[in-house]
């Protein structure tokens, strides 16, 4: 049912009965690297190009998920799914691979949780018995279209972010066992004026926060009954900006309590600059890192807000600013029998 404006309550809590993750060999370095189901070694993935090294990362995830699940193409009613690339080709490519009816979505890195949410409501509603949610992204792919080709080895500043080879994706199921999803929070387009591509972090702090608010507001919720708020990725940069405007929205949480996708993914000895970022970075480490946590009962609650900035090429050039977007989802331990 709806609640306030801008968010949902699943009565019927749809549950994410599995999921699949992907990473690239830089990934595997990470301390996050035992989370993912399939490691590649090498930035190629064995494609001729990185765009098919991206949509194989998509791929890979999807297929892992439905492996996992014990599910084939005929049990999955629909696939939602995005990524970074123009047109989300990598997305549209791979969806070439899958007999299924495919509904393409796009919030450049908030894509994860956009999806999720989307399929969540189609399974509470009656609408699909199981969804596939999903998104990817590849470093050398995405990081010459939105900043400069890798080969080009240009100094980035401290703001910037490394966007990961990453891909996840999850299965929503109206019965099964696994993390429930009771409720999202769709975000507004919130634009503060920011205009540097190299600092995504302090462009969607802003946006991540409305959310969060939004959400508070709507649902009536206690941010102490959460283990954690988990932002993807505002990065070593937009954190603390976001919980400065938390403190002063008079929103109350604990800074241990207030993580970071793009943080978590990498250490600080791989040289990041502010942290990860990228449709991939938030996906593969909710579906990966977040969902084991909640299954082992480390966790019993948590809400997973992605980010994503709006902008392209096209209005960077025309010296636009940067329009950004947060989706938020409601994830909680436990699960339900078929």
């Amino acid at each position: 049912m709806k609640l306030g404006k801008q968010s949902w309550r699943f009565e019927n809590s749809p549950v994410i009965s599995s999921a699949g993750t992907s990473a690239g060999p830089f990934e595997a370095q990470g301390p996050l690297a035992t989370d993912f189901d399939v490691l590649y070694d090498e930035l190629w993935l064995g494609e001729t190009s990185f765009e098919k090294a991206q949509q194989m990362l998509f791929e890979t995830a999807c297929n892992q998920a439905m492996e996992k699940g014990q599910l084939t193409e005929e049990d999955i009613d629909f696939i939602l799914a995005g990524d970074l690339s123009n047109q989300m080709t990598s997305t549209n490519f791979g969806c070439r691979s899958f007999t299924l009816p495919y509904i393409g979505v796009f919030g450049a890195c908030s894509t994860s949780m956009e999806a999720l949410a989307l399929g969540a409501f189609l399974v509470n509603g009656g609408g699909a018995q199981h969804v596939l949610a999903g998104t990817t992204s590849h470093n050398a792919a995405v990081e010459k279209i939105f900043r400069y080709p890798t080969e080009y080895g240009s100094q980035k500043p401290p703001t910037a972010q490394w966007t990961a080879t990453a891909g996840g994706a999850a299965i929503v199921s109206a019965q099964g066992n696994g993390p429930l999803i009771t409720h999202a929070t769709i975000g507004r387009v919130i634009d503060e004026g920011l205009t540097d591509p190299f600092n995504m972090g302090a462009a969607m702090a802003p946006a991540a926060v409305d959310t969060l608010k939004a959400h508070v507001n709507d649902t009536g919720s206690d941010l102490t009954q959460y283990d954690l708020v988990v932002t993807g990725d505002l990065g070593r940069v937009g954190r603390p900006l976001a919980l400065e405007l938390l403190k002063e929205e008079g929103i109350d949480i604990q800074p241990q309590q207030f993580v970071d996708t793009g943080i978590l993914m990498y250490s600080e000895q791989q040289n990041v600059r502010a942290g990860g970022s990228g449709c991939g970075c938030a996906a593969a480490v909710t579906f990966g890192h977040l969902l084991k946590r909640l299954e082992n009962g480390e966790w019993n609650r948590i809400f997973v807000i992605a980010t994503g900035a709006l902008l392209s090429p096209i209005s960077y050039q025309q010296h636009e600013t940067i329009p950004c977007i947060a989706h938020g989802v409601v994830i909680e331990r436990g699960g339900k029998q078929s």
